[in-house]
């Protein structure tokens, strides 16, 4: 064999054998590249999948948490709501009492019942978002929670619905008692005047067992304790406008007391039943109070003269008069016109001779008249 032949035999061979091994370390590496690339994209998938798991998480807790939040606004302004319709019956409560209050003369606070309430423009029935709204709360903190800030603003304005709740009821208070008080003067006044009986108590014939006091009723009781009191002062008013205690020709002087005197006519002692009040002739002659006219014409001494029941007894008369304007049986009111003062019966010249009597006994007018006095302002 030539030696060239031999050596292209030997070239050939070892090239087959270099092919063969590389093809053969080929086999054998070409499944662990594909193992390993395998595992690498399963370690991949299985990284993306748990992050994917844990931003789902995420969500859901965010997602809870703002219907957690939503649902609490929702609850808190439910409950604003019942406040403000609360304070809004309260409203509808107190003007009744308030317009009896001034029809009495009661001393009512302004600011009772006018105070401008906050208005909440929301509904019950408004719907329910799968997220919560974006608000912008006052004074909001970044990663401050809708309801943190919510909280906090319905805080304020809670502490407003009641501070016009307590306003309410103070208000009411200070009404009650200037009413009572007002009502105890006049009684006062009125005993001090002998009287009492004249005047009578709502509180009277009442009675019942005594129960603990609901805090729930508060306001109820209070508006209670209120219209007792304007009860209290419309009796005692009442009272005194129709017992003879006003002035019948007011600003003019008394010329003549009650009780024993030296008489004008015969200059000898003798008992006058009533005061004389300097008054020209057609001066206007008033009702010392309200009642019912008994007698209106001609009575001997006392001239033209009109007698008026005020009840409870009592009666008032006014004599000499120039000219009688109301007549018997006719119901007559405190400071309405009945006559004109004038000089005509046994009398020496133009006066009223004003007189007041308990049943049928002439008394001193002229306590009456301190007690009209002194409650005049309170009427």
């Amino acid at each position: 064999m030539r030696p060239w032949l031999a050596a292209l035999c030997g070239s050939l061979v070892a090239i087959a054998a270099i092919g063969y091994l590389i093809a053969t370390s080929y086999l054998v590496l070409r499944d662990d590249l594909i193992g390993a690339a395998a595992a690498r994209q399963a370690r991949m998938q299985q990284a993306y999948e748990d992050r994917i798991s844990m931003l789902r998480g995420q969500v859901d807790r965010i997602t809870s948490r703002q219907l957690l939040d939503q649902q609490l606004v929702v609850n808190k302004v439910s409950q604003l709501l019942a406040r403000q319709s609360q304070l809004s019956e309260r409203q509808g409560l107190i003007e009744p009492i308030l317009e009896r209050a001034r029809e009495v003369g009661a001393a009512i606070d302004d600011t009772i019942g006018t105070k401008e309430k906050p208005q909440l423009r929301a509904s019950r029935d408004a719907p329910v978002f799968a997220s919560a709204p974006s608000l912008s709360w006052p004074g909001k903190d970044e990663g401050e929670s809708a309801a943190d800030g919510a909280d906090r603003l319905f805080v304020s304005i809670n502490r407003s619905l009641r501070a016009i709740e307590e306003e309410q009821l103070e208000g009411l208070d200070k009404l009650a008692e200037a009413a009572f008080q007002t009502a105890d003067q006049i009684t006062e006044a009125l005993e001090a005047a002998g009287l009492s009986s004249a005047v009578e108590s709502p509180e009277e014939a009442t009675g019942g067992p005594l129960m603990p006091l609901d805090g729930s009723l508060e306001f109820e009781t209070r508006v209670r304790e209120l219209d007792a009191a304007l009860a209290k002062l419309e009796s005692a008013k009442a009272a005194a406008m129709h017992l003879p205690i006003h002035h019948p020709v007011p600003g003019q002087a008394v010329t003549s007391s009650f009780g024993v005197r030296r008489d004008p006519l015969i200059r000898r002692p003798a008992m006058h039943t009533g005061i004389d009040f300097r008054a020209a002739v057609g001066m206007p002659i008033r009702s010392a109070g309200a009642g019912k006219v008994v007698r209106a014409g001609l009575n001997g001494g006392y001239g033209r003269m009109v007698e008026i029941d005020h009840g409870h007894g009592l009666t008032s008369r006014y004599a000499h008069l120039s000219r009688i304007d109301v007549k018997e049986g006719q119901e007559v009111k405190t400071g309405d016109i009945i006559g004109e003062a004038g000089s005509t019966g046994r009398s020496t010249g133009p006066h009223l001779h004003f007189e007041v009597r308990r049943n049928g006994t002439a008394i001193d007018p002229v306590r009456f008249l301190k007690a009209g006095k002194q409650v005049q302002a309170l009427l």
